[in-house]
């Protein structure tokens, strides 16, 4: 895929920060239709007048991804208004942090987070591949994971938790479509370190762990997206961990990651998005 002219794009979480900033490139290459999902309607309504002003044959519609229905009846409107679309970026996403996992609320915390960063994803991607598939369109499902999915870290037990299922679910996805021979659609498994939004704020780097700057990612995921790419990992210092997995013991590998580059401290100062 060259570029998105013409193509009819989804994303979730669109109304700020990332999400944002894939929209705008889409409206930049020409999509023929770019679909926003968001549960900040006001957020929503300012983000779809720039793009609009931009150029943009923008739509919006508030959604709340934790709700099944919402997605269900969300995903149906779209097919009715503009039809399947040909790219989903499954962006949205929540964290919460700086507690041990006994002391967060089941609710709140834990089953909030899986909703959005685990289940809400593969409700999507239900909704939307079999109109994929049935097209013969070059098609792409993007997938929103973290680092956070390849490695364990303290302090966000529910967070890794629901980022590891994304990682699982969203490359089993890929094989699948591989092996039953719809090679029209790739998927993307994103698995990003922190990144200086606001969702992570007060989060830390570490040693070849940089935080990283919102435009940096999304312009590599797009144009590994274009490409197909079944991974992006950023920094690749990041895939040290799935190394270190593979070669060192339990013991020695937390030392390494504890220890001397600190990673499992990078959440103790972490506050989130106010």
């Amino acid at each position: 895929m060259k570029n998105v002219a013409g193509k009819k794009i989804l994303i979730t979480g669109a109304a700020m920060g990332m999400g944002k900033l894939y929209a705008e490139l889409a409206v930049a290459e020409g999509a023929e239709a770019v679909v926003l999902w968001d549960i900040n309607e006001a957020a929503l309504e300012t983000t779809v007048a720039e793009l609009t002003a931009a150029g943009g044959s923008v739509t919006a519609y508030t959604v709340d991804v934790s709700d099944r229905t919402q997605i269900e009846k969300a995903a149906a409107q779209v097919r009715s208004d503009i039809g399947d679309p040909d790219i989903v970026f499954n962006n949205a996403g929540v964290v919460r942090g700086n507690a041990y996992f006994w002391e967060t609320d089941n609710t709140r915390d834990t089953e909030f987070t899986m909703k959005i960063n685990s289940l809400a994803p593969m409700f999507i991607a239900r909704e939307f591949l079999p109109g994929m598939i049935a097209s013969g369109n070059e098609s792409r499902l993007i997938n929103v994971a973290s680092a956070a999915g390849l490695t364990a870290n303290p302090r966000m037990a529910s967070y890794c938790g629901s980022k590891w299922a994304t990682v699982g679910w969203s490359d089993s996805v890929r094989l699948e479509l591989e092996q039953a021979g719809h090679k029209q659609v790739k998927v993307t498994t994103v698995c990003p370190y922190y990144i200086s939004t606001g969702m992570f704020e007060g989060a830390k780097s570490a040693p070849l762990l940089p935080i990283l700057k919102p435009n940096d990612v999304v312009d590599e995921v797009w144009k590994q997206m274009k490409k197909g790419t079944p991974f992006v990992v950023l920094p690749k210092t990041v895939l040290l961990s799935e190394a270190f997995k593979g070669i060192l013991p339990t013991g020695v590998r937390d030392f390494v990651a504890g220890r001397v580059l600190g990673v499992y401290k990078t959440m103790d100062d972490f506050t989130g998005r106010k």
